[in-house]
């Protein structure tokens, strides 16, 4: 019996439901309630991958050592993020051809083989957080934009492909919507970046608005703090913005599932906004009655 199959996603004790926890507190819906079943395990085997991938990549796995064991890393290596990185990906890659030994990898197996889903978006993601080890800083934009590619743009491409609805365009919108996704999240997490090394506010964007990184570890926003937060989420909007349309492509729930995708990136730009782009003391973020409204306009067309 291998060590998957004695410790299940559903085990109050796994390692995995912690994680899987953590869908609650994302921007967005991860699997709502009014998707056909099928799609929602989709939905959350995908979820379980990517947030535990991050989580390596953050150090933010749970304390006791449980998943380097399952993926094969020795104790005194379960704190090198590459190494366990590199059995991440060694485990995923067993999910195409093999048995994997991470229950969240496990649960990913039938994903995968039902939908016909390819090792690429996957690994772009192992991918993302690799590069966080190497790169703390981003230069400019475009170098920020290539670096969503691999850490957003992967998963709505996997909604797509889950839905059997990817096309070129479609793909393209999505890929504007989780890009400006993750900008947000950056923008939330400013504080809590720079407490583990890491600017995603690209150094000619701080230049030009006269900000240096000690300004970003003050309690509070100064002036020229927001009016970079406030130039990097109209961007993020705008990003939003483009990718709307895809909503509006589909149909039925799918439309709904997607919807909450925009509307909850929409929403935190404008609890950002709310905040007067003052983001250090902590993330803003919407309520549910704003994420509510922002659902209704973006399924309405608006915005």
């Amino acid at each position: 019996m291998t060590a998957a199959s004695r410790e299940r996603p559903d085990s109050p004790q796994s390692p995995a439901t912690a994680t899987l926890d953590k869908a609650a507190d994302e921007n967005f819906p991860v699997a709502p309630f009014f998707l056909p079943r099928a799609w929602r395990d989709d939905l959350m085997a995908v979820y379980g991958f990517a947030r535990l991938v991050d989580d390596i990549g953050d150090g933010d796995l749970a304390p006791g050592g449980a998943d380097a064991r399952l993926l094969g890393v020795s104790p005194e290596r379960a704190d090198d993020r590459l190494a366990m990185l590199d059995a991440f990906e060694a485990d995923l890659r067993r999910v195409f051809d093999a048995t994997p030994r991470h229950p969240l990898l496990c649960a990913l197996q039938p994903t995968v083989r039902r939908r016909s889903l390819t090792p690429e978006p996957f690994l772009g993601l192992i991918e993302a957080n690799r590069q966080d080890q190497l790169v703390t800083r981003y230069e400019t934009y475009d170098d920020l934009l290539a670096y969503c590619e691999l850490s957003a743009n992967p998963v709505g491409r996997l909604v797509l492909a889950l839905t059997g609805t990817a096309t070129p365009e479609r793909i393209r919108r999505s890929d504007a919507v989780c890009t400006g996704l993750q900008i947000v999240e950056h923008l939330q997490d400013v504080a809590e970046d720079l407490g583990r090394d890491r600017v995603y506010l690209p150094a000619e964007d701080m230049k030009q608005f006269h900000v240096q990184e000690s300004d970003l570890a003050a309690p509070t926003a100064g002036a020229s703090v927001r009016a970079l937060v406030a130039f990097e989420a109209e961007r993020a909007l705008r990003l939003l913005n483009e990718g709307t349309s895809l909503v509006g492509s589909v149909h039925g729930r799918l439309k709904l599932l997607l919807a909450g995708f925009v509307a909850g990136g929409k929403a935190a730009v404008h609890a950002i906004t709310a905040a007067s782009y003052d983001v250090l003391p902590g993330p803003p973020r919407p309520t549910k009655l704003q994420l509510l409204r922002e659902v209704g306009a973006t399924l309405r067309g608006e915005g």
